[in-house]
């Protein structure tokens, strides 16, 4: 007997052994379990959870409650997992997933309205670790539950790893164990001075802008992007992109058109489908299921409806550019690169994760409840159109301060509370919430969102504010359980370094580049250009200003081009008279916006045109009565810039280009435009021998092209209207509505055009696209 109990003790570390499918390696504070059959985990040693086996598999017991939750039991589909956690909640915690964090910098910066300290002190001072938690961030992880979390500025690819590593140990140690969804706004733009180096990495891949992806015509192309980004988001810790912007650029004037895919609903719809399922799209080992997994990035795409309608071209972020207008009562065609795209991917996981609506009053656009409130506060535009319409059971989130209180009408970071301005915070919090709105942009305070709870139990009892909350809750929730979070957040820092920022995503992001180069105009076909010739290039002059924030900068006189760069393709000279060549680099005329605080002051109403060409323009033609309207800090309604004038603030470039052509007496000047938005060429399109037209690219790029490294292949995504008075007469909610300009050569400068080494482009790519103009 005694030798039998003696053997099956021997026989009992094999028995469990072969019981037990998992085994555990540790990596610092980070611990990883490899579940034979089943998902990897990784916890930290720090965080105070325990591993729970069962059925011989190992699972995170984040509630510590010593058995296993469904929510904790990655063999479940993700909507069961959801609605376990979410019925588990308390309405405070879910008040908390509710909100998403203001910027975040990695460190926290000592001023301004993104601050942040450490133990109290100022970064500098306090003696921390640039991946430590601010102050602040343990006050909005800890106390208000939040867990979507806006990156900012990372000071290295190795500091944001190691700084989500921190934040997901203290998120993994608090309640429930719900992780941080990190987040990011475009991070892929490119430093134009930098220089490329085919064997080298960089910080980050460096892509063209939006407008650049879209003058490729290529889908392709820009899933490229996306599944290239997606790895490097993942490798940074961030797991939502709060994007891609597919409004569809109609008005010309406005000043975020840079971040669109141009005017055409049918390109930015094939664009927006490829970037998101680029992102969200993970295969092979990465998948977990439905395309969802481990190199996902949940796609938060706006902005619904469509926000390129601001009438005259102005922004919504200020409250002189509240209202969207649609005089050519096109108001469903804005929605198509949503409907089309964003929401009918090709890929598996279906459609985009989240959609942010924008700022705007879409005026007299609700035909049930005939509301003018901004899209986040807009039942009609939310629950009728959005939800039920077109199916729509995502997250969707607020643009960042909705529910702020409007102190000026001229400032980016005044609160935007368009339609609601009379309206206490917590009643814009749960208007926003009866509209069908799950989360709030740019708010880490979870009181409003508690009051507007208790309003809803006044109003339709417990029973329907829990169920409403729930709701969201699942959906937030979705985000995390797909991408893997609550299985390993967690990141190898030798990983990271060797994913983000690697030769052939940065070689990749270049081609692209030299992909979405517009050549408008080849005169005589001086291009490409002989290297080893004699240029020259004027210097820039910026004149002193303030940016979006309102932040002053001084004036500056520099080249406008990495000089550097440029000799390793030319002889440089100062003297216009020794050089075969004028290269002038230049950007699009820059505008004020709309708006000046001096006309108003002097009595006039503030509102002035947008421009789009360098010189002094007076808007003759403009309307005598705007179209909408209104606002608590202005005692009138018409915002009509009739007759008034404006220059462009950077009038110089145009003089950059005239003088130089002047200097070079006969001999090719050939402009190279960074362009953010249309414009009027008649101003200066005779005096330059070759045009190319760029939306964000290194300035190696565009040498490339000027010397034939590279043949130029891109179109145009946007319109070049002949003149002002056609800007003014087209429709803000209408695309592809103005009479376009015609060069020197005979060329249009119309939607999908552009120029090779052969001459204009015709190929698939035009056919599919181009469209007839239509006249307002």
């Amino acid at each position: 007997m005694k030798k039998n109990y003696l053997l099956l003790l021997a026989l009992l570390p094999a028995f469990a052994s072969a019981q037990t499918k998992w085994t555990e390696s540790k990596n610092g504070d980070v611990a990883l379990i490899t579940n034979k059959g089943g998902q990897s985990l990784g916890y930290s040693t720090t965080s105070g959870i325990k591993i729970l086996t069962v059925d011989g598999l190992a699972f995170k017991d984040l509630n510590k409650n010593g058995k296993l939750d469904k929510y904790e039991d990655w063999r479940l589909p993700v909507d069961a997992r959801a609605k376990d956690l979410a019925s588990k909640l308390s309405v405070e915690q879910i008040a908390g997933l509710m909100l998403y964090s203001r910027h975040q910098m990695i460190p926290s910066i000592p001023v301004g309205p993104f601050a942040g300290t450490y133990g109290g002190k100022p970064f500098a001072e306090s003696g921390a670790n640039p991946f430590d938690l601010s102050d602040q961030q343990k006050q909005f992880l800890g106390k208000d539950n939040v867990r979507h979390v806006l990156i900012t500025s990372v000071q290295s690819p190795e500091v944001a790893a190691k700084w989500n590593n921190n934040v997901q140990a203290f998120a993994e140690g608090t309640g429930f164990g719900i992780p941080a969804n990190n987040s990011s706004d475009p991070r892929h733009g490119t430093v134009a001075t930098a220089e490329y180096n085919g064997g080298a990495g960089g910080t980050i891949s460096m892509w063209p802008g939006s407008l650049g992806m879209a003058a490729t015509f290529d889908p392709a192309e820009t899933q490229k992007f996306g599944h290239i980004a997606a790895q490097e988001y993942r490798a940074l810790g961030i797991a939502t992109a709060l994007s891609p912007q597919v409004d569809i650029a109609t008005d010309p004037r406005w000043n975020r058109v840079s971040g669109t895919f141009g005017e055409d609903p049918q390109l930015a719809a094939d664009m927006a489908r490829a970037y998101i399922d680029g992102f969200q799209t993970s295969t092979g080992t990465k998948e977990i299921s439905g395309g969802w997994g481990y190199n996902s990035v949940n796609a938060m795409v706006k902005h619904w409806p469509g926000g390129g309608a601001g009438e005259g071209g102005r922004d919504a972020h200020y409250g002189f550019g509240k209202y969207a207008v649609y005089p050519g009562n096109n108001f469903n065609e804005a929605m198509i690169p949503f409907t089309q795209g964003a929401f009918k991917l090709a890929g598996k996981t279906g459609m985009a994760a989240a959609v942010m609506p924008y700022y705007t009053i879409s005026f007299n656009q609700d035909t049930k409840n005939h509301e003018n409130v901004a899209n986040n506060y807009n039942k009609y535009i939310i629950t009728d159109l959005l939800r039920n319409k077109y199916h729509y059971d995502g997250v969707v989130c607020t643009d960042w301060l909705v529910t702020g209180d409007e102190t000026v009408i001229n400032s980016f970071l005044s609160g935007k509370s368009w339609g609601m301005e009379k309206a206490t915070i917590s009643q814009r919090h749960y208007k926003i919430l009866m509209a069908g709105v799950d989360q709030f942009g740019g708010n880490n305070d979870a009181a409003p969102v508690l009051e507007a709870y208790q309003m809803g139990v006044k109003e339709h009892g417990e029973a329907f504010m829990r169920a409403r909350f729930e709701q969201s809750a699942m959906r937030l929730l979705r985000g995390s359980f797909r991408t893997g979070l609550f299985e390993n957040p967690y990141l190898n820092v030798e990983e990271t370094k060797t994913i983000v920022g690697n030769a052939d995503f940065m070689k990749a992001g270049y081609d692209a580049q030299l992909k979405s180069i517009v050549m408008l105009k080849n005169k005589g076909n001086v291009l490409p250009l002989q290297t080893g010739k004699t240029v020259y290039v004027p210097k820039k002059f910026t004149p002193a200003g303030k940016n979006f924030l309102g932040m002053p900068y001084p004036e500056k006189l520099e080249y406008p081009v990495n000089m550097e760069t440029v000799k390793k393709y030319f002889k440089v000279t100062d003297n216009p008279d020794e050089a075969d060549y004028a290269l002038v680099f230049i950007a699009s005329p820059i505008g004020h916006g709309g708006y000046n605080e001096d006309d108003a002051k002097a009595g006039g109403n503030g509102y002035l045109p947008v421009s789009l060409q360098y010189d002094k323009y007076t808007a003759e033609t403009a309307r005598e009565t705007s179209l909408a309207g209104g606002d608590p800090l202005e005692k009138f309604t018409n915002r009509s810039y009739k007759n008034k004038s404006e220059v462009s603030s950077n009038v110089t470039d145009l003089a950059m280009v005239n003088d130089t052509y002047a200097k070079m007496k006969g001999k090719p000047v050939i402009v190279s435009i960074n362009m953010n938005n249309p414009m009027v060429f008649a101003e200066f399109e005779k005096n330059a021998n070759a045009i190319i037209a760029d939306f964000g690219v290194q300035g190696q790029a565009s040498l490339d092209i000027i010397t034939g490294k590279a043949e130029p292949s891109a179109l145009l995504p946007l319109q070049m209207p002949l003149d002002m008075k056609v800007v003014e007469a087209q429709y803000e909610d209408v695309p592809h509505d103005m009479k376009c300009y015609t060069d020197a050569e005979g060329h249009v400068y119309d939607f999908a055009y552009g120029l090779n080494w052969k001459g204009v482009i015709k190929d698939a790519r035009t056919a599919k696209y181009s469209k007839p103009t239509v006249k307002p």
